[in-house]
């Protein structure tokens, strides 16, 4: 018997559901990226096999009393940074945001449950020579986006219900849009799926903070939190247009970042003005 495909239903989630989530991403998921963010140097003592990402960092930390405890998330709006930050050099980083539910035991994060993805935006200041990602990720309030509507789902398999999703960038500026991220399928991640789940778990495990890479124990800074029992990943920015590679944010403009299903016009959708 074959057994229909349920194509994923949209849900409502609210930023305040999301003040005691803890955030972190996906560094090197997607090919070129972080060249064309001109990023790649800060990886070269970071070994990976194969096309595995370079490693999790986190952007909010509920709790902390540091930076990464300032909440960053807003459905509507980016803040740029103040002039003390060094040069505004903002880029849009288009990403599916995913959330999934934590399994602990003990210390260490066993299982993540997936059950929503949408729009993320995981902005980024171009810092050369910042000595963790971390610091280019969090500046305060509203310096991430993520959207108020997300696709609802369990299964990320390559040939499940999120198979004909696609993400896509635009920036509006001047009374124009323009492309600013390549439209591209979900599944043209180099890792997704149980395949994804299962290497964040490895990492939450055992990646560690060391002075010579840009990453961090993640898994620390979740036992930290009190053991979280939600997270919001950013699995990952896709590659830019020419334009979004050569092109920062100016106030005025506007961010938007969309993931639709392409047999349905079903989509999640997150539209920022820069303020």
């Amino acid at each position: 018997m074959v057994h229909p495909v349920l194509w994923p239903t949209v849900i409502d989630i609210a930023l305040s559901e999301m003040r005691n989530w803890f955030g972190f991403g996906v560094a090197g998921n997607f090919a070129g990226h972080l060249e064309q963010a001109g990023e790649a140097v800060d990886f070269v003592n970071v070994a990976t096999e194969g096309t595995a990402p370079k490693g999790i960092f986190p952007w909010y930390a509920p709790g902390s009393d540091t930076f990464l405890g300032e909440f960053p998330l807003s459905n509507d709006a980016i803040q740029l940074p103040g002039e003390s930050d060094g040069p505004l050099n903002l880029q849009i980083e288009p990403e599916v945001g995913l959330v999934c539910r934590v399994v602990w035991q003990g210390d260490t994060v066993v299982t993540l449950q997936p059950f929503a993805l949408g729009a993320f935006n995981d902005c980024s200041i171009r810092r050369p020579g910042a000595p963790k990602i971390s610091y280019k990720k969090n500046w305060g309030p509203a310096s991430k986006g993520v959207a108020p509507t997300f696709f609802e789902i369990s299964d990320l398999t390559p040939d499940g219900p999120t198979a004909t999703l696609r993400l896509v960038c635009f920036l509006r500026s001047g009374g124009k849009q323009h492309a600013y991220g390549v439209d591209s399928p979900l599944i043209g991640y180099s890792y997704y799926g149980e395949v994804l789940l299962d290497w964040i778990v490895e990492r939450l495990a055992n990646q560690k903070g060391s002075p010579d890479t840009p990453l961090e124990d993640v898994g620390a800074l979740m036992v930290a939190s009190g053991h979280p029992e939600h997270v919001l990943i950013g699995i990952g920015a896709t590659r830019y247009t020419p334009l979004g590679e050569s092109t920062f944010l100016t106030a005025g403009d506007q961010a938007v970042v969309r993931v639709y299903d392409t047999v349905s016009e079903e989509a999640s959708e997150l539209t920022q003005l820069v303020t």
